[in-house]
């Protein structure tokens, strides 16, 4: 791969601007209808074959509209035309920040246009990775964030990247050797010996080996060193709940192989994490700068929580509870834990991570998963989260804050 800088990129044809995932997302909480948009920009495109912004817009657009392979198929065109997309700043730029992106859809990258919509961060979006290997001039910027995330398809780009920022002449954020190591697989094994802090064993499984635990023709332990029915299990690449079970016995992870035609998956300890009044509590938590900031919580009788299938928009009372724990989030749960967050970013090493997480009957810290592509955003309606929007102020200013002192660190 090569990447050739400069101090300014090359001019382009006057075009109108790219919207953006943040806008886009935005109107889509909003429940405005997306399809005359997705139309416009069709019409743009074909108007002009080559205004990439349009494409790009309109991959998002069908992201957010559910249709996928569609949506890949724009992105990879408006890649061909184009791999930089820029989002200026709110009037002047205090901080010009390059992000290397990688193709795909909302979790392939870490979501910074959430981060820093509205404020004097300009953002530029450098897309990497097949058939995208080298890009003739970059623009002038004060900070890299490498926002690629961890997954299959992305390994050999943050391989690719690691040896290339060693050397970049700005200051970096979120090195791409330290973000390979979230895999599930391997993030329980680096949160082992953090005190206070419970990550079950997770393996990357065959289906063959799986199969022959579901037939007892091997033990458990053959699979998963602390293995122990229940299991939960995932296919491999999945996100948001998509194939992730709890496997009670032999029989169950039986029937389980035989509705999920993937190859690979995550296996792992199932953990009861219900509190005495038998709810599960499920909270985001991001680390920026090593400084923990509580996205949300999300309350809900199964355990397989996720923030808008928990019922929260439909229950004053879990919204009441999410307000304290916001409130009361630094003296409360971020104290509670505290040196267990502070020995996650040690041990981790990125200077921005999120955490899905619960609290273990003991008390521990119980993780779930590490990313650094999770993401959190400031959309919820504000008549019935009048709450969160102080919060995530609060998260995006410590986020503005990492940013500019990672500047002032090339002057």
């Amino acid at each position: 791969m090569t990447i050739a800088s400069t101090e300014a990129a090359a001019p382009q044809r006057e075009r109108p601007p790219l919207i953006g995932l943040a806008s886009l997302m935005r109107k889509a909480f909003s429940g405005v209808d997306l399809k005359p948009l997705g139309a416009q920009l069709v019409e743009r495109s074909t108007r002009d074959p080559g205004d990439a912004n349009a494409l790009m817009d309109l991959a998002t657009v069908l992201i957010l509209t559910g249709n996928r392979e569609l949506a890949m198929a724009a992105q990879a065109q408006a890649l061909q035309l184009q791999q930089l997309y820029h989002l200026p700043a709110a009037g002047e730029a205090r901080v010009r920040v390059l992000a290397l992106m990688a193709p795909g859809d909302l979790m392939a990258n870490t979501p910074l246009e959430f981060l820093v919509e509205n404020s004097d961060v300009a953002l530029d979006l450098l897309y990497l990775g097949p058939g995208l290997n080298t890009l003739p001039q970059l623009p002038e910027h004060d900070v890299l964030f490498v926002a690629v995330g961890e997954s299959d398809e992305n390994r050999s780009l943050l391989t690719q990247l690691d040896a290339i920022v060693r050397d970049w002449p700005r200051p970096v954020l979120n090195l791409p050797a330290n973000i390979v190591r979230l895999a599930r697989d391997s993030a329980c094994h680096l949160m082992r010996p953090v005190p206070g802090v419970l990550m079950p064993a997770t393996a990357r499984v065959g289906r063959v080996p799986l199969e022959r635990l579901a037939h007892g023709e091997v033990p458990l332990s053959d699979v998963l060193e602390d293995g122990a029915f229940p299991l939960i299990a995932r296919p491999v690449g999945s996100h948001a709940g998509t194939g992730l079970e709890r496997i009670d016995g032999a029989a169950a992870l039986g029937a389980y192989l035989r509705a999920m035609p993937q190859q690979e998956f995550y296996v792992s300890r199932f953990i009861d994490y219900r509190n005495p009044d038998g709810q599960f509590r499920k909270y985001r938590i991001m680390l920026i700068d090593g400084q923990p900031f509580v996205a949300h919580m999300a309350i809900s009788s199964h355990w397989m929580i996720h923030y808008l299938n928990a019922g929260m928009t439909e229950s004053a009372e879990k919204r009441a509870e999410e307000a304290r724990v916001m409130a009361e989030f630094d003296q409360g749960f971020a104290r509670r834990h505290a040196e267990a967050l502070r020995r996650i970013h040690d041990t981790i090493g990125l200077d921005y991570v999120g955490l899905d997480c619960g609290e273990s009957a003991d008390g521990k810290l119980l993780i779930f998963e590490i990313d650094s592509d999770m993401i959190v955003h400031a959309l919820d309606p504000v008549d019935l989260f009048p709450y969160k929007r102080p919060q995530m102020q609060k998260l995006f200013a410590a986020f503005r804050r990492m940013l500019l002192d990672a500047a002032d660190r090339r002057n």
